[in-house]
């Protein structure tokens, strides 16, 4: 499907580190790496390097005062809290400007590969900082890369940019930047902001003629209701809006383990979501595809499986969901982080959902979240909201 895939990866992108005990091991990013190339999944792709985004780059999402806070915490290792820096989710440690500039850098570089036709698609596994502010860290994230990225694909001249996030957590970050401008649909899939951080993602927040779109699904939700509600909104809407490039955060903690959320989907339900939105890439922004990782912090059994499989399905060679784990990875695992890795890329699942153009139950709370989301955003985009 795909004719040409660049992946951006760079050793020192690992220096995005909060350091011990934090949630966002950079062990997770190197544990991925280290299985895609085992398993040979590197070979069919062009693995190209990265330089750190600028002042100026980092400037067309976040405001220069910000960007010299960051730069003074990270000379100096100190907190500074009135731009959400030093905080419990955000600790301030020295080389921060540094390496979540790299973080954007990486990002930007495999949308300027889209962009300039270099690549049909290109991802950073590393990035999808999706939280940060144009003034202020938040979340685990510094500088926002998908932001700042799709900032720039509209400075080169595209018209519309599409971003869909399926990460656990609301792409808040993304959506602030965007959220008056009609040449971006902002579409996140996440747990309801009513249990989970950062409380915001509700149906009605709906931007400039319906380009904020949120799918809030309560906590409990599994493979077949998160797949259910991600066909009854995406496809409909980037059919709409078609856009020139797509753009998409793939956050893996909706994963049952993932410690930090409290969505239920498995390792095979995230894969269905990867394949789709590739099949959509194709569909409806003519293969142009940038993608990025995200939030994940079951940082042996999940993350490296679950970003190994995006990237093989980025490169269209998909794998095969039975296929082992090599023993050199194994003892990779046991050697970096003292734990047994899992022994085959499959949690077991086969999720299957009934569509939802086939009507709606209104006593299941997954298609009370579809038909609120499909209330608000529908009628923006000249669709019926029903099914």
């Amino acid at each position: 499907m795909s004719r040409s895939v660049r992946v951006v990866w760079d050793d020192a992108l690992t220096g995005y580190d909060f350091g011990p005990g934090h949630p966002l091991a950079p062990v997770r990013v190197e544990l991925t790496m280290a299985l895609a190339r085992e398993l040979g999944v590197l070979d069919a792709v062009e693995v190209a390097g990265c330089v750190a985004a600028t002042d100026d780059e980092l400037a067309m999402v976040h405001g220069r005062g910000y960007i010299e806070a960051v730069r003074r915490a990270s000379a100096e290792g100190r907190p500074d809290r009135a731009h959400g820096i030093g905080t419990e989710d955000t600790p301030a440690f020295a080389g921060m400007h540094e390496a979540s500039a790299l973080i954007t850098g990486a990002t930007l570089a495999a949308a300027r590969a889209v962009w300039h036709g270099e690549a049909e698609h290109a991802v950073n596994v590393a990035g999808g900082l999706h939280h940060a502010m144009p003034d202020a860290a938040s979340g685990f994230c510094v500088y926002n890369d998908p932001a700042v990225a799709i900032a720039w694909l509209l400075a080169q001249g595209a018209t519309r940019v599409a971003y869909v996030d399926v990460d656990v957590h609301h792409g808040d970050g993304v959506q602030a930047a965007f959220y008056d401008d009609p040449r971006v649909l902002t579409i996140s899939l996440h747990e309801s902001p009513r249990t989970l951080f950062p409380g915001t993602g509700f149906p009605d927040e709906r931007g400039a003629e319906g380009t904020a779109v949120n799918v809030a699904l309560p906590a409990g939700c599994g493979d077949i209701g998160w797949l259910r509600a991600f066909g009854a909104v995406v496809p409909p809407l980037l059919r709409e809006f078609a856009p020139e490039v797509l753009v998409t955060q793939h956050g893996c903690d909706s994963h049952a383990l993932d410690p930090l959320a409290h969505l239920m989907l498995s390792l095979d339900g995230q894969r269905a979501a990867y394949a789709a939105l590739h099949e959509l890439a194709h569909e409806t922004a003519g293969g142009r595809w940038v993608v990025t990782g995200g939030g994940g912090y079951e940082l042996v059994r999940v993350v490296p499986r679950a970003w190994t499989h995006l990237i093989a399905e980025v490169s269209g060679h998909p794998l095969d969901p039975e296929t082992e784990t090599p023993p050199g990875w194994r003892r990779f695992v046991a050697e970096r982080t003292g734990e047994t890795a899992p022994l085959t890329l499959t949690d077991g699942r086969n999720p299957e959902f009934r569509d939802f153009s086939a009507g709606y139950d209104p006593a299941d709370p997954i298609d009370r979240a579809i038909m609120a989301t499909r209330k608000a955003i529908f009628p923006f985009h000249g669709l019926d909201p029903l099914p």
